[in-house]
């Protein structure tokens, strides 16, 4: 009897034992458990912390992808400029203003375009009307650019302007004999006038002008009497506008400002030669005022660089660059603190067109059929 109640005994503390020992193993089981749990959290945070260390290394990689029609050395030295200031690199695309427009169209979602650039009021209306620009919304930019170089919807801006003006010989043309752009369509001038073609966008936008000032039927008349008194049939660009009067094709041209300022700093002789020959004539001084132009640019609308885009443009608008764009490319400051290049001013001072740029492109399908209807080949 004892003995079996040691036996009992012996196998109860047995079990005791086996029994703290399941717990004791429990127990570390939970703790390492807990302890995998936080480290995992640890890792995680980590993770966290590095990636958005990573983002916060790519904005400061950031970059505008620009899509531009124009091609002058001092631009792409301005943005060269633009990067060395901000570290935001300007990826270059060149291309007329239309291919430009037509692949942003053709892009549309999927385009790597930030900022679209392009001569000629005309031109940045169409890309406006093709869908491929965004409101931009900037207090440098309204401070910088006057309301009329800008488009009324703030959805491209001007950033340099150039003048239509008139050149001519002044050993066959008294300065008394110019007044207007009206005027060139007068008896006195026939056969005397060279301009050139009406598919020029800068020809229609001063006919867009025209057509805002004084109505269709008038600026349809001139163009009629324009025609008549062309001493060629058009051809070239504005550079040849100018080589005819100094070959005697002609007396009086209609030119933009600036091509007379890279002829008279041209690396070809002969340019310079014909651009030293030549006057300017600042038109409708007494009346309505020269007609003036912009090139601009706006944000592309599937931009996904917009902030590091709208810095670029007011960029471009500021004063130092504006500066530079007037001395190195002959162009009008669209900033009206920043004075004109001391060539421009030895042209002396001139009265613009008041009216807002948009017109030129609201007016450009108008003013185009006016030109086919004159004859203005």
């Amino acid at each position: 009897m004892k003995k079996r109640s040691w036996l009992l005994l012996i196998l109860l503390g047995i079990v005791a034992i086996i029994g703290l020992s399941a717990c004791g193993s429990a127990n570390e089981g939970e703790e390492s458990s807990d302890a995998g749990q936080e480290d995992t959290a640890t890792e995680e945070t980590e993770g966290t912390e590095e990636s958005e260390s990573g983002e916060e290394a790519a904005g400061n990689n950031q970059e505008v992808n620009l899509y531009t029609s124009r091609h002058y050395d001092t631009d792409e030295a301005l943005y060269e400029k633009f990067t060395e200031e901000t570290g935001i690199e300007v990826n270059i695309i060149s291309g007329s203003a239309d291919e430009l427009i037509e692949r942003l169209e053709r892009e549309g979602e999927n385009t790597e375009g930030d900022v679209f650039i392009t001569a000629d009021a005309g031109r940045l209306h169409r890309a406006k009307e093709a869908g491929i620009l965004q409101q931009v919304e900037s207090d440098v930019l309204s401070e910088n650019i006057p309301e009329k170089y800008r488009d009324k919807d703030n959805q491209w801006f001007g950033l340099t302007k150039r003048a239509r003006i008139l050149v001519y010989d002044p050993e066959r043309v008294d300065e008394e004999e110019l007044s207007t752009y009206e005027d060139l369509a007068a008896d006195k001038w026939e056969g005397r006038v060279l301009v050139r073609s009406s598919d020029n966008i800068y020809n229609q936008s001063l006919v867009a002008s025209l057509i805002s000032i004084n109505g269709t039927e008038e600026t349809k008349a001139w163009a009629d009497g324009l025609v008549e008194n062309m001493g060629r049939d058009p051809q070239g660009g504005d550079r040849d506008q100018a080589k005819g009067i100094a070959a005697g094709e002609g007396d009086v041209a209609i030119m933009n400002s600036y091509y007379l300022g890279q002829m008279l700093n041209s690396s070809e002789e002969e340019e310079v030669k014909v651009a030293e020959s030549l006057e300017v004539f600042f038109p409708n001084q007494e009346t309505t005022g020269t007609h003036v132009n912009v090139s601009g640019a706006g944000v592309v609308k599937n931009s996904t660089n917009q902030e590091a885009a709208v810095q670029f443009i007011e960029f471009l608008s500021s004063e130092d660059v504006q500066a530079e764009f007037s001395e190195a490319n002959y162009e009008y400051p669209v900033n009206p603190n920043v004075e004109p290049s001391e060539l421009l001013q030895s042209w002396g001072d001139f009265e613009e067109q008041d009216i807002n740029l948009t017109r030129l492109g609201e007016n450009n399908t108008e003013a185009l059929m006016l030109m086919n209807e004159a004859g203005w080949k």
